[in-house]
């Protein structure tokens, strides 16, 4: 901070708390000028722009997860207000011309400490367009951050704009992007983690195997999946998906897989958690969702480690105050144990 220059003016405090208001953290001067996207909630809704600005950010993303995702904006902004760019667009203004969804698409960057480090890309789940960028990305963000990692928090496109495997396009974009500038990022091309919530955890893990994923793409093979309370398949709310997303088009699309079926012998090592009242995973199914996932690595040899807590709701997060309360410190050392 005490090397800003003299405009320093134009960059906000991080001084970002769970009692802050959204309308407060979406007028910070660093947080406006960085680009990141705080509308989660209300993404592609007209009229909702000023929806929650009056809630607090523990209120916005819940207790479970509130004081990291302080922790993680206060980063971004120290970050940007030392002069490091935090958004990347992944398409060109040409292919946003061509279909205006690609506008969308971006990530935030969470430089390392060091430089040559693993880093993690971070995808968030998904309702519909409602989406958790900060509830789940953030959050996570800054824990990987604290240690050692650099981190991307992919924004990808979301319904009505993820027709024609357009989300699995963006992350191969996002990979690819890192992979061809990782010295100006400061990191490795190999051995980086996916890291997915709910429905990213689907995606995450259909861009590591052979069908769909990074090979596909011409792209390093991920060193670690790592999936929180993840979606393997959809299940009967496949044909809504189908009519609403690509109605009248022939092919398979990204929602109509279950990533248990495309699990082979050279699958990323995997670790992934969910608890057993999760109530999306019992109404999508329980039987085609984890116990799918780990009979499928179990078969095919894939190193994996499954957690499966009595007690731990979907969408938690890092789940603070819960059973799953540091898992994600037990993943990264999967992680570190699979690419050392």
């Amino acid at each position: 901070m005490m090397a800003l220059p003299a405009f320093a003016a134009e960059y906000g405090e991080p001084d970002i708390t769970p009692q802050t208001t959204m309308g407060e953290i979406r007028s910070n001067p660093s947080i406006l000028g960085a680009g990141v996207w705080t509308y989660s909630k209300e993404q592609n809704l007209p009229g909702t722009e000023d929806w929650c600005n009056d809630q607090t950010l523990e209120k916005y993303v819940s207790s479970y997860v509130a004081q990291d995702c302080a922790d993680g904006l206060n980063l971004l902004i120290r970050n940007y207000n030392a002069g490091v760019q935090i958004t990347y667009k992944l398409y060109s203004e040409q292919e946003i011309a061509e279909d205006s969804s690609r506008n969308n698409v971006e990530f935030y960057y969470y430089p390392a400490s060091t430089p040559d480090a693993k880093y993690a890309l971070v995808l968030s789940g998904n309702i519909l367009n409602r989406t958790a960028e900060l509830k789940e990305c953030i959050s996570t963000a800054y824990q990987l951050h604290q240690k050692g990692y650099a981190v991307f928090v992919m924004r990808y496109r979301a319904y009505p704009d993820n027709d024609n495997n357009g989300p699995v396009e963006d992350i191969a974009r996002a990979v690819k992007y890192i992979t061809g500038h990782a010295q100006q990022f400061g990191v490795q091309t190999e051995s980086y983690a996916l890291i997915g919530y709910s429905s990213g955890g689907h995606l995450a893990g259909l861009f590591a195997s052979d069908a769909l994923g990074y090979k596909n793409y011409g792209l390093p093979k991920p060193g670690a999946v790592i999936l929180a309370y993840p979606i393997v398949q959809f299940a009967e709310i496949t044909p809504i998906y189908r009519v609403g997303t690509d109605p009248f088009v022939c092919g398979r699309f990204y929602y109509e897989y279950s990533l248990a079926d495309l699990i082979t012998e050279d699958y990323p090592p995997v670790y992934f958690w969910y608890g057993r009242d999760d109530l999306t995973l019992n109404l999508l199914c329980w039987p085609l969702q984890g116990p799918a996932l780990s009979k499928a690595l179990a078969a095919h040899g894939v190193p994996y480690k499954e957690v499966v807590y009595d007690h731990a709701a979907h969408g938690i997060s890092l789940g603070r105050g819960t059973a799953a309360d540091g898992w994600l410190d037990e993943a990264a050392a999967f992680w570190e144990e699979q690419t050392k």
